[in-house]
Protein backbone atom coordinates (compact mmCIF):
# COMPACT_ATOMS: atom_id res chain seq x y z
CA UNK A 1 0.00 0.00 0.00
CA UNK A 2 1.36 3.51 -0.76
CA UNK A 3 0.40 6.60 1.37
CA UNK A 4 -0.69 9.56 -0.37
CA UNK A 5 3.37 10.61 1.33
CA UNK A 6 4.84 8.13 -0.67
CA UNK A 7 3.80 10.28 -4.16
CA UNK A 8 5.97 10.50 -6.61
CA UNK A 9 5.66 11.57 -10.30
CA UNK A 10 5.42 8.08 -12.17
CA UNK A 11 4.30 5.88 -9.54
CA UNK A 12 0.95 3.56 -10.44
CA UNK A 13 -2.04 2.94 -8.02
CA UNK A 14 -4.73 1.73 -8.23
CA UNK A 15 -8.16 4.65 -7.63
CA UNK A 16 -11.25 3.58 -7.41
CA UNK A 17 -10.84 -0.08 -9.19
CA UNK A 18 -9.24 1.58 -11.70
CA UNK A 19 -5.44 2.01 -12.94
CA UNK A 20 -3.92 5.23 -12.55
CA UNK A 21 -0.35 6.95 -12.91
CA UNK A 22 0.54 10.22 -10.94
CA UNK A 23 1.44 12.80 -13.51
CA UNK A 24 1.41 16.17 -10.97
CA UNK A 25 0.87 16.15 -7.58
CA UNK A 26 0.91 19.27 -4.44
CA UNK A 27 0.60 18.73 -1.07
CA UNK A 28 -1.84 21.56 0.12
CA UNK A 29 -2.34 22.91 3.63
CA UNK A 30 -5.41 25.14 3.87
CA UNK A 31 -5.60 27.51 6.91
CA UNK A 32 -8.34 25.00 8.51
CA UNK A 33 -8.46 21.77 8.53
CA UNK A 34 -5.99 18.56 7.65
CA UNK A 35 -3.46 18.78 4.55
CA UNK A 36 -4.68 16.95 1.69
CA UNK A 37 -2.69 15.98 -1.94
CA UNK A 38 -3.88 17.55 -5.26
CA UNK A 39 -2.97 14.81 -7.80
CA UNK A 40 -3.06 14.39 -11.56
CA UNK A 41 -3.82 11.39 -12.35
CA UNK A 42 -3.29 9.37 -15.92
CA UNK A 43 -5.23 6.24 -16.50
CA UNK A 44 -3.28 3.72 -17.71
CA UNK A 45 -5.61 2.09 -20.14
CA UNK A 46 -7.63 4.96 -21.53
CA UNK A 47 -5.13 7.42 -21.35
CA UNK A 48 -7.33 10.22 -20.23
CA UNK A 49 -6.26 12.59 -16.86
CA UNK A 50 -8.46 13.12 -14.18
CA UNK A 51 -7.42 15.78 -11.34
CA UNK A 52 -8.22 14.49 -7.70
CA UNK A 53 -7.81 15.43 -4.00
CA UNK A 54 -6.87 13.01 -1.43
CA UNK A 55 -6.83 13.72 2.48
CA UNK A 56 -3.49 13.39 3.72
CA UNK A 57 -2.47 9.50 4.79
CA UNK A 58 -4.88 7.76 2.46
CA UNK A 59 -3.48 4.67 1.04
CA UNK A 60 -3.60 3.01 -2.48
CA UNK A 61 -2.73 -0.08 -3.77
CA UNK A 62 0.99 -0.14 -5.79
CA UNK A 63 0.12 -1.59 -9.65
CA UNK A 64 3.60 -2.78 -10.99
CA UNK A 65 4.15 -2.13 -14.93
CA UNK A 66 6.58 -4.22 -16.48
CA UNK A 67 7.87 -3.83 -20.31
CA UNK A 68 8.80 -6.25 -22.56
CA UNK A 69 10.90 -5.74 -26.11
CA UNK A 70 8.14 -7.27 -28.71
CA UNK A 71 8.93 -7.41 -32.40
CA UNK A 72 5.74 -6.85 -34.97
CA UNK A 73 5.78 -9.66 -37.38
CA UNK A 74 2.28 -9.33 -39.67
CA UNK A 75 -1.23 -8.05 -39.38
CA UNK A 76 -3.62 -10.37 -40.35
CA UNK A 77 -7.19 -9.57 -40.84
CA UNK A 78 -7.65 -6.89 -38.52
CA UNK A 79 -5.31 -8.20 -35.92
CA UNK A 80 -1.62 -7.68 -35.19
CA UNK A 81 0.65 -9.89 -34.18
CA UNK A 82 3.88 -9.67 -31.95
CA UNK A 83 6.76 -11.78 -31.00
CA UNK A 84 8.62 -11.39 -28.00
CA UNK A 85 12.55 -10.90 -28.12
CA UNK A 86 12.85 -13.33 -25.42
CA UNK A 87 10.69 -16.23 -25.17
CA UNK A 88 9.91 -16.04 -29.42
CA UNK A 89 5.92 -16.27 -28.00
CA UNK A 90 3.75 -14.79 -30.67
CA UNK A 91 0.79 -12.41 -29.47
CA UNK A 92 -2.10 -10.95 -31.13
CA UNK A 93 -3.42 -7.22 -30.08
CA UNK A 94 -6.63 -5.84 -31.26
CA UNK A 95 -6.18 -1.89 -33.02
CA UNK A 96 -8.25 -0.56 -30.51
CA UNK A 97 -5.31 -1.39 -28.07
CA UNK A 98 -2.91 0.61 -30.78
CA UNK A 99 -5.10 3.29 -31.82
CA UNK A 100 -2.48 5.60 -34.02
CA UNK A 101 -0.08 3.62 -33.34
CA UNK A 102 -1.08 1.36 -36.34
CA UNK A 103 -0.07 4.18 -38.79
CA UNK A 104 3.28 3.19 -38.13
CA UNK A 105 3.53 -0.29 -37.90
CA UNK A 106 5.85 -2.11 -39.97
CA UNK A 107 7.56 -5.45 -40.76
CA UNK A 108 10.32 -6.03 -37.50
CA UNK A 109 9.72 -3.07 -35.75
CA UNK A 110 11.17 -3.37 -32.52
CA UNK A 111 8.63 -1.96 -29.66
CA UNK A 112 7.79 -2.28 -26.07
CA UNK A 113 5.03 -4.44 -24.78
CA UNK A 114 3.48 -2.67 -21.29
CA UNK A 115 2.04 -4.99 -19.08
CA UNK A 116 -0.37 -3.66 -16.02
CA UNK A 117 -0.21 -7.40 -13.49
CA UNK A 118 0.64 -9.54 -16.36
CA UNK A 119 -2.49 -7.52 -18.54
CA UNK A 120 -1.06 -6.21 -21.49
CA UNK A 121 -2.57 -2.47 -21.45
CA UNK A 122 -0.67 -0.85 -24.18
CA UNK A 123 2.82 -0.60 -26.65
CA UNK A 124 5.68 1.63 -27.12
CA UNK A 125 7.10 2.55 -30.09
CA UNK A 126 10.57 4.04 -30.89
CA UNK A 127 9.98 7.96 -30.97
CA UNK A 128 11.37 8.72 -34.10
CA UNK A 129 11.26 5.50 -37.09
CA UNK A 130 12.49 5.28 -40.50
CA UNK A 131 9.70 5.13 -43.19
CA UNK A 132 9.57 5.04 -47.15
CA UNK A 133 7.92 7.27 -48.48
CA UNK A 134 5.00 5.22 -51.08
CA UNK A 135 3.74 7.91 -52.99
CA UNK A 136 4.50 11.36 -53.31
CA UNK A 137 2.58 14.60 -55.17
CA UNK A 138 4.94 16.52 -57.39
CA UNK A 139 6.01 19.88 -55.80
CA UNK A 140 6.49 23.14 -57.40
CA UNK A 141 9.69 24.27 -58.33
CA UNK A 142 9.99 27.65 -56.79
CA UNK A 143 7.69 27.41 -53.66
CA UNK A 144 10.47 26.68 -51.73
CA UNK A 145 10.63 29.88 -50.24
CA UNK A 146 7.69 29.09 -48.11
CA UNK A 147 7.67 26.21 -46.04
CA UNK A 148 5.00 24.85 -47.45
CA UNK A 149 4.51 21.52 -47.11
CA UNK A 150 2.68 18.33 -49.24
CA UNK A 151 0.43 15.62 -48.52
CA UNK A 152 2.93 12.13 -49.26
CA UNK A 153 1.90 8.16 -48.53
CA UNK A 154 4.30 6.12 -46.15
CA UNK A 155 4.63 2.93 -47.29
CA UNK A 156 2.11 1.47 -43.96
CA UNK A 157 -0.43 3.69 -46.08
CA UNK A 158 -0.21 6.72 -43.50
CA UNK A 159 -0.36 10.12 -45.06
CA UNK A 160 2.04 12.61 -43.49
CA UNK A 161 2.76 16.23 -44.56
CA UNK A 162 6.30 16.57 -45.50
CA UNK A 163 8.72 19.50 -47.32
CA UNK A 164 8.24 19.91 -50.60
CA UNK A 165 11.51 18.11 -52.02
CA UNK A 166 10.58 14.72 -50.98
CA UNK A 167 9.89 12.57 -53.30
CA UNK A 168 8.53 8.69 -53.55
CA UNK A 169 10.77 6.40 -52.67
CA UNK A 170 12.65 9.16 -50.20
CA UNK A 171 13.60 7.91 -46.95
CA UNK A 172 12.08 9.68 -43.99
CA UNK A 173 12.36 10.04 -39.76
CA UNK A 174 8.90 10.29 -37.78
CA UNK A 175 8.27 11.30 -35.01
CA UNK A 176 5.44 8.83 -34.09
CA UNK A 177 4.34 10.44 -31.01
CA UNK A 178 2.50 13.41 -33.41
CA UNK A 179 2.89 11.73 -36.66
CA UNK A 180 5.51 14.85 -38.19
CA UNK A 181 8.58 14.66 -40.78
CA UNK A 182 11.27 15.37 -39.19
CA UNK A 183 14.41 14.69 -41.77
CA UNK A 184 15.31 12.83 -44.24
CA UNK A 185 17.05 9.37 -42.99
Amino acid sequence: MISTSDFKNGTNILVDGEPYQIAWFQNHKPGKGGAVMRVKLRHLKKGGIIERTFKSGEKFKALTITRQKKRFLYKESNNFNFMDMDTYEQITVHPELLGKMVNFLKENLEVEAIYLENELIGIDLPVIIEMTIAEAEHGIKGDSVSNTTKTAKLETGADIHVPLFIKEGDRIKVDTRTGEYVERA
